[in-house]
């Protein structure tokens, strides 16, 4: 009688072990599931996030850069015509007969500029460049006729005139941001900047001729350059940004501060070889 009795009680004993091990199991197993689920949702959900962010970020980016660099091709997109024209504009502004407003074009929805082959008041960065090359042509001829010529002194005249199309384009970017609310792609302003060669090109071809012509093609220089830009800015102002101050006594003073500035800078581009 005891030992079924014992036999009795041990199987009572084995039955609940098994029905606790089984609960422990479906318990443990259930966390998992649950804690599987949620690690993929939040997964799901972080992944999501993640892809937002960088897709705006992105977008961000991408806008930011075309609105201050935009298309580096759109401003070497000229021709003979066009090049011709353009040099009458910078160097006799005031003989210019048309518009100074530049011409748009609508394609696919967006409003857009036409390219300097189509646009004679659109900037581009052809002429800087080939008048910058031009200003260092003459400069490293004038040094070899007045037998000041080494490569030292046409590195410094490089790099003077580097310094002063820098100088420029900070002078038109706070005159821009001090009258306009504005984003002006950053390249429009390059260009502009480096009209200023073109100018200081005909000046060192006046003193290769004539040396003692220097001071009258200067001022003479200095006043064209001045009335280019200031129809530029004025352009740009009333036609390129949001908002800007009208008919304002601080617009006048600043955009004469700017002509006024063209002055020192052609004087200095014009000096080639003073203290070599």
């Amino acid at each position: 009688m005891s030992i079924i009795l014992i036999k009795s009680t041990m199987y009572e004993t084995s039955e609940y072990h098994k029905k606790t091990c089984t609960k422990q199991i479906d318990t443990s197993f259930g966390n998992m599931l649950l804690y599987g689920a949620g690690s993929d949702l939040i997964k799901s959900e972080l992944g999501a996030y993640g892809e937002k962010v960088l897709g705006s970020s992105s977008a961000y980016v991408q806008s930011n850069i075309g609105r201050y660099i935009s298309n580096p091709q759109y401003y070497f997109q000229v021709n003979e015509s066009y090049v011709k024209n353009k040099l009458k504009v910078i160097l006799f502004p005031f003989l210019h007969k048309g518009h100074w407003m530049r011409a748009g074009d609508m394609a696919r929805g967006e409003f857009s500029f036409k390219p300097p082959i189509y646009d004679i008041n659109a900037p581009d960065l052809y002429i800087p460049m080939m008048a910058f090359g031009t200003y260092l042509v003459l400069a490293g001829y004038f040094l070899g006729i007045t037998t000041k010529f080494s490569p030292e002194a046409l590195g410094v005249q490089s790099t003077t005139g580097l310094l002063c199309w820098l100088l420029q384009i900070l002078l038109l970017e706070a005159t821009l941001h001090s009258l306009g609310s504005g984003e002006v792609p950053l390249l429009d302003i390059v260009a502009y900047s480096g009209y200023i060669f073109v100018n200081a090109s005909i000046i060192l071809l006046c003193r290769v001729i004539w040396d003692y012509a220097f001071y009258f093609v200067t001022i003479f220089e200095c006043f064209c350059m001045g009335v280019f830009l200031i129809k530029t800015m004025k352009r740009i102002l009333i036609g390129e940004v949001r908002t800007f101050e009208k008919h304002s006594t601080k617009r006048n003073y600043l955009l004469l501060l700017m002509a006024l500035s063209q002055i020192p800078l052609l004087f200095w581009l014009g000096n080639v070889g003073v203290g070599a």
